[in-house]
């Protein structure tokens, strides 16, 4: 016998009105406003710029919001879907929900169990964890924090190839089921939030773990990272970033592993065609939530084009701009086969690490639930673009 489908939206409404039937409110706000205020008072100036900032004068960050705003929905009425399953299988891995966590970088600014926190409520929840090359743990305690849980890795692929292969062995060997390549930020975007105080985690030796716990980058350097901090960091600083990379580099990747492959921070239709005609196996249609190119366009406007150029060959998910569960469900109904998290769990991680993040998943489950429920909508595959009234 399996296990029932989770009812993800009466089981995590019903328990939060239980609880306040003895006065007991939710310690993690609900609404993704409220959240982002409550992150903020609790956040340092420097944590708080990192993560809530964007590229120039952040129109790409507005951009993102804007496309949902221009995507509402016209509910369906009768749809007969007292019982849903929002159950899903991406590349090969088994997820209660179409939702994963983006890969974050320095999240130690938001909570010292950073990643491991990350991982520990993901796996719970059984939804799928991006690790990320800027994580706070190495992968390997992230990989052992998370169990069970589905993971992938998302690789930066700086100036040395030798040190991109060994990221991505060390991800194959820690049970990690696919490997996303980060497109966009071959180059650090211009982010004036931190470069106004001057601020950089990186040269700070935050944010650098799967550096400095790396063999290849470990012997880059002339003193151990434990022996001289500030060099490891500085040394990070001058592979991290490599604007000349590739389509001919990046098919290297399939000389160190068998495991699927995915492009991450695609936006255009053609660049989605190339994907494919080079064989990779998944697209995540990401803007790096307005991070990198001030005036760029929102991940949602450019979804459907990226969706009819791949024409079914390979899935295509979204991350950039989502903030509750009807985003995820707009998502869905223009074609994505999965959405990505990122600011939202991480204010729930400054809030309340572990429980921070699970009560913010959660919410955005139970959300994409009830969506489905008030438009007829079993399935993830039954949220198709009809009910949506596009601007």
């Amino acid at each position: 016998m399996t296990d029932a489908p989770r009812q993800f939206g009466p089981e995590t409404q019903g328990a939060i009105y239980l609880r306040g039937m003895s006065g007991s409110t939710p310690e993690i706000p609900t609404s993704f406003p409220q959240l982002e205020t409550a992150a903020k008072q609790k956040m340092s100036p420097e944590a708080w710029a990192y993560t809530a900032g964007a590229a120039g004068i952040e129109t790409a960050m507005e951009a993102n919001r804007a496309a949902f705003q221009r995507a509402p929905i016209a509910p369906r009425m009768l749809g007969g879907a007292g019982q849903r399953n929002l159950g899903c299988e991406i590349f090969g891995v088994k997820a209660a929900a179409p939702i994963l966590s983006c890969p974050i970088g320095v999240l130690e600014m938001m909570h010292p169990d950073a990643d491991l926190a990350v991982a520990r409520a993901m796996a719970r929840l059984n939804l799928p964890m991006i690790i990320s090359s800027q994580a706070s743990f190495p992968m390997e305690e992230i990989a052992k924090a998370n169990g069970d849980g589905p993971r992938f890795y998302q690789l930066y692929w700086g100036k040395s190839d030798a040190l991109a292969e060994s990221f991505v062995r060390r991800a194959e060997a820690c049970g990690c089921k696919g490997i996303f390549i980060t497109l966009d930020t071959t180059i650090l975007g211009w982010r004036p939030r931190d470069l106004d105080i001057g601020y950089s985690p990186f040269l700070r030796s935050m944010g650098i773990a799967q550096y400095t716990s790396d063999p290849v980058f470990r012997g880059m350097l002339a003193q151990t990272p434990e022996e001289n901090p500030l060099g490891a960091a500085v040394q990070f600083t001058q592979l991290f970033s490599d604007p000349s990379l590739d389509w001919a580099r990046i098919a290297k990747i399939r000389s160190w592993t068998k495991l699927p492959i995915i492009l991450k921070g695609i936006m255009r239709a053609d660049d989605a065609a190339k994907a494919v005609s080079e064989g990779y196996d998944g697209i995540l249609v990401s803007n790096h939530g307005g991070r990198q190119v001030d005036g760029g366009i929102g991940t949602l406007d450019v979804l459907p084009g990226v969706v009819a150029a791949v024409n079914g060959k390979i899935p295509v998910m979204l991350d950039s701009g989502v903030r509750c569960g009807a985003d995820i469900f707009k998502a869905l109904a223009l074609g994505a086969s999965a959405v990505a998290i990122g600011r939202p769990y991480v204010y729930g991680l400054a809030l309340g690490g572990e429980a921070g993040v699970q009560a913010v998943m959660e919410y955005l489950a139970a959300e994409l639930d009830i969506t489905m429920a008030l438009n007829g909508c079993r399935t993830p595959a039954d949220i198709k673009p009809e009910l949506l009234a596009l601007k």
